[in-house]
């Protein structure tokens, strides 16, 4: 191997580079990555309301469900039958990935080093709650057959490993909000390290049902003020009072450089930085100071072996509720010393989509890092004494440096911490 092969498939403490070569998603703003790319850059929320919300009669009838599924595209009659909306959903988005990425040359490899990491806030909940009216009927010697594989937090994991032959690492990551930023991170170490080659990474979660809405409602986390639900998200604007909660997938194929290079995959460019951490501070509710969250983001760059300043953009995690987006305000002011690269948040377009949240927003931040393009914020119109910290990129998107590497933060219930740092090609 040249010095020259060498610097470009390896970093600096010569571990392999990881690159990302396939994308897949299904979510409120489209179910391929040009759809959900062109909907976000033009900033329209997706949020609608929901008839089952409206016929339950829950306080809160609006959310971004995630558009409609070919489910015959991808599933027999007998899987259609034995697997829940979110594995449908996550599989399929995984699907995507893999043929994006053999797309240029075949998947190749052993499949021994392949393997899946999904990170999911709520893995088979909506399953769980809907089979438990069985318990409440009385009915529980007719509870269906496929219950437990739709119940299980690793269905996703299981069924897109069968699928695609993977044998090594199946695993699925629970870290709240940033499981998606977390199963990419995570995988991202395990190919550095040497144990796998490739892997299909990122998140899920499909639980916009009444029984959630009903709870997120219980604990004042949804957006309700505005009764125009394409209006009522608004990350890190003065007005917000909440999120509107989304379902998604969206999944990224991550290789070793010089494995992509050896089978010519094209590269969408690389997740350079990856760090994790916890607030430690209170179960629902971040801390205030963002001080462990600026840690966080300070440690993905160095991971990445980048200042602040190399920063394009910033993909935040932004849910719209006043707490969360305050904390995350000083975070990036903390880490960036008061000059914060623009910011943009795409729950405004698509929803809290929980656990796939991370996976969408890198997916996002890599297609406009490479055309130099930062996505406006949606229904964002003027920040209050916090949010004002940040350059938050609204009206419209804005022009950037080309291929500038982009940073995006994942937070979830629990004080969970997820940064990555991603570098186009």
């Amino acid at each position: 191997m040249t010095a020259d092969r060498r610097t470009d498939q390896h970093r600096a403490d010569g571990t392999p580079r990881v690159v990302v070569t396939g994308f897949g998603v299904k979510s409120p703003a489209g179910g391929t990555p040009a759809e959900v790319f062109a909907t976000v850059l033009a900033g329209k929320s997706q949020a609608v309301h929901v008839p089952e919300l409206l016929e339950a009669g829950t306080a809160v009838s609006f959310g971004c469900p995630a558009q409609p599924l070919d489910e015959d595209r991808y599933f027999t009659k007998p899987e259609r039958r034995r697997l829940d909306r979110m594995t449908k959903l996550g599989v399929a988005a995984a699907d995507d990935a893999v043929a994006d990425a053999a797309a240029a040359a075949g998947p190749g490899g052993d499949p021994a080093r392949r393997g899946v990491y999904v990170g999911t806030a709520a893995a088979g909940l909506a399953s769980a709650v809907a089979l438990g009216g069985h318990e409440h009927a009385g009915t529980l010697d007719r509870v269906p057959v496929p219950a437990v594989p739709k119940i299980m937090p690793n269905a996703t994991a299981a069924n897109v490993s069968i699928r695609h032959g993977c044998e090594g690492p199946c695993l699925t990551f629970s870290t709240g909000c940033a499981s998606g930023a977390t199963a990419i991170g995570e995988a991202v170490l395990a190919i550095r390290a040497g144990r796998i080659d490739a892997a299909v990474a990122g998140g899920v979660d499909a639980i916009l049902t009444p029984f959630v809405m009903a709870a997120f409602a219980r604990i004042g986390t949804l957006a309700r003020r505005d009764p125009a639900p394409h209006t009522a998200g608004r990350p890190l604007d003065a007005d917000r009072d909440g999120f509107v909660l989304g379902e998604a997938a969206a999944f990224l194929v991550l290789e070793r450089a010089d494995h992509a290079a050896a089978r010519g995959a094209r590269v969408y460019g690389e997740v350079a930085g990856y760090a994790c951490a916890s607030d430690a501070a209170h179960l629902v509710q971040p801390r205030p100071d963002g001080a462990v969250a600026a840690r966080c983001m300070s440690a993905a760059l160095a991971d990445a072996g980048l200042g602040p300043s190399r920063i394009g953009h910033i993909s935040a995690h932004a849910t719209g509720t006043r707490g969360n987006d305050g904390a995350e305000a000083r975070a990036i002011d903390r880490c960036f010393g008061g000059r914060t690269p623009p910011v943009t948040a795409t729950k405004g377009v698509t929803g809290h989509i929980l656990g796939a949240g991370g996976a969408l927003q890198a997916m996002v931040a890599l297609l406009g890092a490479a055309d130099g393009l930062v996505p406006p914020t949606a229904n964002f119109a003027a920040p209050d004494a916090d949010t004002a910290l940040l350059d938050v990129v609204h009206g419209e998107a804005r022009s950037i440096e080309p291929a500038a590497p982009a940073l995006s933060n994942s937070f979830g219930f629990g004080g969970h911490d997820a940064v990555l740092v991603l570098t186009p090609s």
